[in-house]
């Protein structure tokens, strides 16, 4: 019998350690009577992403014209967005679809990091396009010599390395927390969020959050520089002129909507008031991962003459088949 009894003990302790903490998440307003509804336009918002971004991909990858570092930093941003999409919206569908908005924490911590990730791999993937813009309009002698097959892989390394080291170590500190609250006032899960839901002190979460939200800022100021001087360099030659209308007026689109995009989302997620309606929080909260990775293939397909010309020759001969 004493041999049961700690038996039982050793298993309720083993539960005990293996059971993680649940949150809850932001029903969608007027969910029961309009999920069907919400259901089906995020489904097909879904599936418009995974297509546009997986097209341009696809051409650019079997194109060997497109094998240049301009089209591989655009595929880079394809696919990018396709893997930051996937943290959201399936979540979501399904929680849709049962009507129930529930997470385990480290399914919460997981799904942040995807899509926080994708987010800082986008800004860092613009600006290494922006790099790359610059150098073949202001240098285009050196433009081979400086993107290159393993600058390009260096650049690559950056977009993807750098996000995924600033995220584990915030989930890392996050981690440390003890909760107190177990409601998430969002639509998906993002770390400043469940940061809040501790009791304990988070200055050094916060001290971090502002580190990387400046190292971001400084990179879209980079960027924003660099388009300034292109746009200065131009003015002196009709063929600079024309690149620039060329290349770099869909790339800088997307650059004010990445920023606009990024900066209601974390101002909203650190200073968002609750006087705020929720229509208004769920429009800041979801427009991040809407219309970025759903327009910035567009912009490129439709402005990129050679991408639009191989984009509009593979369709062509899907429908000869």
């Amino acid at each position: 019998m004493q041999l049961i009894f700690m038996d039982h003990n050793y298993l309720m302790n083993m539960d005990n350690i293996t059971s993680f903490p649940t949150y809850t998440l932001m029903e969608p307003r007027d969910s029961k009577s309009y999920r069907h509804i919400y259901f089906t336009c995020f489904l097909v918002l879904y599936i418009m992403i995974l297509l546009v971004n997986t097209w341009v991909s696809v051409v650019i990858v079997l194109k060997k014209a497109l094998h240049e570092p301009m089209y591989i930093f655009l595929c880079n941003l394809c696919v990018n967005d396709i893997y930051g999409a996937a943290g959201f919206y399936p979540k979501f569908l399904h929680d849709l679809m049962l009507d129930s908005y529930v997470i385990p924490s480290y399914m919460c911590a997981f799904k942040a990091f995807v899509i926080y990730t994708s987010v800082m791999c986008d800004c860092t993937t613009i600006t290494v396009m922006a790099y790359d813009r610059h150098v073949a309009i202001c240098q285009p002698l050196d433009y081979h010599t400086k993107l290159n097959k393993f600058s390009c892989s260096v650049l690559l390394g950056f977009c993807w390395i750098l996000p995924f080291v600033y995220m584990i170590i915030l989930l890392v500190l996050s981690n440390r927390l003890k909760l107190c609250k177990y409601h998430i006032n969002k639509l998906y899960c993002d770390n400043w969020s469940m940061v809040k839901l501790s009791c304990e002190s988070n200055v050094i979460n916060n001290i971090y959050g502002y580190f990387v939200i400046s190292f971001y800022s400084c990179l879209t100021v980079f960027v924003i520089l660099s388009y300034i001087k292109l746009i200065i360099a131009c003015k002196a030659s009709l063929e600079c002129r024309r690149k620039f209308w060329q290349t770099c007026v869909p790339h800088m689109l997307t650059v004010m909507n990445y920023v606009v995009a990024v900066f209601f989302d974390a101002m909203y997620t650190r200073y968002g008031s609750s006087n705020v309606s929720e229509n208004l929080q769920n429009f800041l909260a979801l427009e991040m991962l809407i219309v970025p990775p759903l327009v910035n293939p567009v912009i490129y397909g439709l402005k990129l003459q050679e991408v639009r010309k191989r984009i509009l020759k593979s369709f062509v001969n899907i429908r000869r088949q």
